[in-house]
């Protein structure tokens, strides 16, 4: 909880400086030279010093409490980053296929946690939007990116994420024909 008078960021404000740290980031890497090499050697001891006291807050921190910590969404991606998070990737990947399956469901489709080969991450599709054969591919491939992004984001570890199709159970069922219905055909 947060003590009355201290400022906190909301999420956006979060991202939002996330995203200018990326931009100033950048624009260092791409002017050489010596204050360059500085103020990148700077980022990189200021970080390992953050996360040196992060991970002296988790060895501290009782189950419950580190679980609590680690499901704090910017928590965990520092977590990650720091190579401290608690829970293994499969875990954490897993959850995320988790969060995402409401709004996939909303839409028509599913998605499943299929597991992990090696260091690529599996999950299940259907594509949701009616009437589409195996013809519609453009929401199946916005689905399995939207997965693929929420799976690497939770689990950078991971070097991929392949996507299984769910066998969609609008597809009509075989037809069972009777043989002696072939065979005799002009009886009646």
């Amino acid at each position: 909880m947060a003590e009355a008078g201290i400022a906190r960021l909301a999420d956006p404000d979060v991202e939002a400086r996330l995203a200018r740290l990326d931009d100033l980031l950048e624009g260092l890497q791409a002017t050489p030279g010596p204050t360059t090499r500085s103020a990148t050697e700077a980022v990189v001891l200021l970080t390992e010093v953050y996360g040196e006291a992060l991970a002296r807050i988790m060895d501290r921190a009782d189950g419950q409490l580190a679980e609590r910590l680690a499901d704090d969404e910017l928590l965990g991606h520092l977590l990650v980053l720091h190579d401290i998070h608690p829970e293994p990737p499969e875990r954490r990947a897993a959850r995320a296929v988790e969060r995402l399956r409401p709004a996939v469901r909303e839409r028509g489709g599913d998605v499943e946690w299929a597991g992990v080969e090696g260091q690529v991450g599996r999950v299940r599709l259907k594509a949701g939007g009616g009437g589409c054969g195996s013809g519609c591919g453009s929401g199946t491939t916005e689905l399995s990116d939207a997965v693929q992004e929420a799976v690497l984001a939770a689990a950078p570890e991971l070097t991929a994420v392949e996507s299984l199709a769910i066998p969609s159970d609008r597809q009509a069922a075989p037809a069972f024909v009777p043989l002696a219905t072939l065979t005799h055909r002009g009886d009646r």
